[in-house]
């Protein structure tokens, strides 16, 4: 037994009009009738499930904004961290969250371009000096400002991150994202060094301490793959093992400078046999004196 759908002669015209007749009803009882009821409950808990996580976020970044004193509730978030394991030069990463979740299509990655920066502090610096110069240009996929950016670090990093949007004339709340001694997310705090007051909010505890884990796993993965890039095209070089290679690595900073570095510049950093052979690797052989 089958009843008439209701509108349908308007769906008979809509299929009728791709080339198609159909008669429509909808089963009462039997196997199929229990299909259409278990369709029925399946997208009557999708649209719940689906709310529940919209008004979950809105209710996240609205705690959010309440809780950091900000303008309005950040509906984009960008997070930055510095990664420099081993000697293979700093990277620097910038996640955005949108609406409370990973935007990865909008994540930035910076090899440091300043070989005379040794620590993370400085290496943020030209990280988000680097990334709101090309939005005060107004680059493409650079043209959209964050309503909150987050550092990984204390009042120190994000007293310099205020002075660089500063700089700009942008006035962009931040914040500095605080690791206990077990390296996980323990405060967040101003410029000034106030810490805000995340304990009595679970939820946005748990949203900082997602987005600085990720802005930190990111960092990492980008760091690796350049590692692997650096180590590939120095694989094979006769003399030159792990302990030189980081060695040229930590002074050169790049591939590329130590393939255009001068003979001279190479055995200041390794014996001169090595040297000689990093610099065939590259360019034809030359002759010491």
């Amino acid at each position: 037994m089958a009843a008439p759908v209701g509108d349908g002669q308007l769906l008979k015209e809509f299929f009728f009009g791709k080339g198609m007749r159909v008669d429509l009803s909808v089963p009462q009882r039997g196997p199929k009738a229990e299909l259409v009821r278990m369709a029925a409950r399946n997208a009557a808990e999708e649209i719940e499930r689906v709310t529940t996580r919209e008004e979950r976020t809105r209710f996240l970044l609205a705690e959010l904004k309440r809780l950091l004193d900000l303008p309005g509730p950040p509906e984009r978030i960008e997070a930055v961290d510095i990664s420099n394991t081993g000697d293979s030069g700093r990277v620097g990463v910038i996640v955005c969250y949108k609406d409370g979740k990973p935007l990865k299509k909008a994540y930035k990655h910076f090899i440091i371009k300043n070989a005379e920066i040794h620590d993370d502090y400085h290496s943020m610096e030209e990280v988000l000096t680097r990334r709101f110069a090309r939005l005060a240009r107004g680059d493409a996929g650079f043209d959209e400002a964050p309503g909150l950016l987050l550092v990984d670090g204390g009042a120190a990093h994000a007293a310099m991150a205020e002075r660089v949007l500063a700089g700009f004339e942008m006035n962009i709340p931040v914040f500095g994202m605080v690791k206990d001694e077990r390296h996980r997310t323990r405060a967040v705090v101003t410029p000034r060094g106030a810490e805000a007051g995340l304990t009595g909010s679970p939820g946005v505890f748990a949203f900082i301490a997602q987005i600085q884990e990720e802005t930190h796993r990111s960092a990492l993965a980008f760091h690796q793959k350049q590692r692997g890039k650096f180590i590939s095209e120095l694989d094979g070089i006769p003399g030159l093992g792990a302990a030189r290679r980081d060695m040229l690595l930590r002074h050169f900073k790049s591939v590329k400078r130590i393939a255009g570095a001068a003979p001279e510049e190479l055995e200041a950093v390794l014996p001169r046999n090595a040297a000689s052979a990093v610099y065939n690797h590259f360019h034809a052989p030359f002759e010491g004196a």
